[in-house]
């Protein structure tokens, strides 16, 4: 049995993970689950998988989650604090580790996993998103087993030759076809989207994913980051990397090569799919996805993305051209105005502007270490925090 630890075991592509291991219980053991805070979540997570480890980032709620377990027989030993999602991933008796940690907060415990020469099924797009290069660099050094999760570059993953190495283009490949549902708002006038709500945004017609995600799509800047991280998994200059708009959310990508044929994977819009994938690479295992019907489906539409209307998705393709740190800083930025957008204290509209405004101040500098990342990060979400409204801005400020 393969033991296997679930970082961000609370979020939506965690309880997916477990649903799938819990298919197999004769060839994984889930031996560490892992959040941020979540400690009722948590807690029943453990009574139920009653893993050797669980840990929180969150102290206060890891003492929650210690006293939730209390009296119940079960043996967890409970972990705190910033390094304990890290110390998950690195440990012996894990060959797997989740890394669904949203957000910039799973960078370091996905390095850490990495570094330990394990099966890394990536999840959280912000580690190669800010680091690429660095993680890329680490999983060679280390021989650990790098594989995509989203459902994007799972398929196009599937797409490429089997012996094809992170980082590196694959023999005879043209481009990358990047499908995106077009998320709640591809239909809306341009003149609706001022009075979006954080309901509406979260509110997707195909994906059930978290809050923060939701957003990201929304605004098309999930596909943005998605970008991105295609360049840098698979070794594609951005102008190799073509985003185009697939209502259906049936073809997850699609791979062309130099001899004319295009490679598409397809699939219901479950992500136990892309999940089972990895967890078994190369075997295929069964996950409780619906089988696709062709014909009930009936037809698979596309149609290119309008840049005016979304302009997040232009913004992360200038970061992929810019490179270096600007991918780091765009991210940073928009973790900053996603979040205030769902806290109510941001305009829709407006999440582009601040993305924007950050990017415009701050260079494009290369990537020496993994402490320049941090710092880049930091500085960007500093400058994002300023150009919010002045309210939610000294608040922000006086809490971090």
């Amino acid at each position: 049995m393969i033991g296997v630890a679930v970082l961000g075991s609370t979020g939506s592509i965690g309880e997916s993970t477990l649903d799938v291991l819990a298919r197999h219980p004769e060839e994984f053991k889930v031996v560490a689950l892992g959040a941020n805070r979540n400690a009722a979540k948590l807690a029943l997570q453990v009574l139920k998988w009653r893993p050797a480890f669980a840990a929180l980032a969150d102290e206060q709620a890891a003492r929650d989650l210690t006293q939730r377990i209390a009296g119940s027989g079960v043996q967890t030993k409970v972990l705190a604090g910033a390094g304990a999602l890290t110390d998950l991933a690195a440990l012996a008796d894990v060959g797997i580790v989740m890394a669904g940690i949203v957000g910039s907060a799973g960078l370091r415990s996905t390095f850490a996993a990495a570094q330990a020469g394990k099966r890394v099924l990536l999840a959280n797009k912000e580690s190669l998103v800010m680091a690429g290069p660095l993680l890329i660099a680490a999983v060679r050094a280390s021989g650990a087993t790098l594989l995509p999760v989203d459902s994007e570059h799972s398929a196009i993953f599937q797409c490429l030759p089997l012996n094809s190495q992170p980082g590196t283009l694959a023999a005879g490949v043209r481009r990358v076809l990047l499908t995106a549902s077009g998320g709640p708002f591809l239909d809306w006038p341009q003149d609706a989207l001022a009075a979006v709500t954080p309901a509406q945004a979260c509110a997707h017609p195909n994906w059930v994913m978290g809050r923060k995600i939701s957003v990201d799509s929304a605004t098309l800047m999930n596909k943005g980051l998605e970008l991105i991280e295609a360049c840098l998994l698979f070794g594609l200059a951005p102008e190799q990397v073509e985003v185009v708009v697939h209502r259906q959310s049936i073809v997850h990508s699609l791979v062309e090569y130099v001899d004319g044929s295009m490679l598409a994977q397809l699939g219901s819009p479950d992500m136990r799919s892309p999940i089972a994938h990895a967890l078994a690479w190369p075997k295929r295992i069964a996950c409780g996805v619906d089988f696709l019907d062709l014909i009930r489906t009936s037809r698979l539409d596309f149609c290119a993305p309008d840049l005016d209307r979304f302009p997040c998705l232009a913004l992360a393709q200038a970061a992929a051209r810019a490179g270096g740190l600007m991918p780091a800083i765009v991210n940073a930025a928009n973790e900053v105005v996603v979040q205030a957008f769902l806290d109510a204290q941001l305009n829709f509209l407006d999440i582009p502007r601040v993305i924007e405004a950050v990017m415009t101040t701050m260079p494009a500098a290369a990537i020496g270490s993994l402490d320049d990342v941090l710092a880049a990060d930091a500085e960007a979400r500093r400058r994002a925090h300023e150009r919010l409204p002045a309210p939610y801005s000294a608040a922000v400020r006086a809490a971090v």
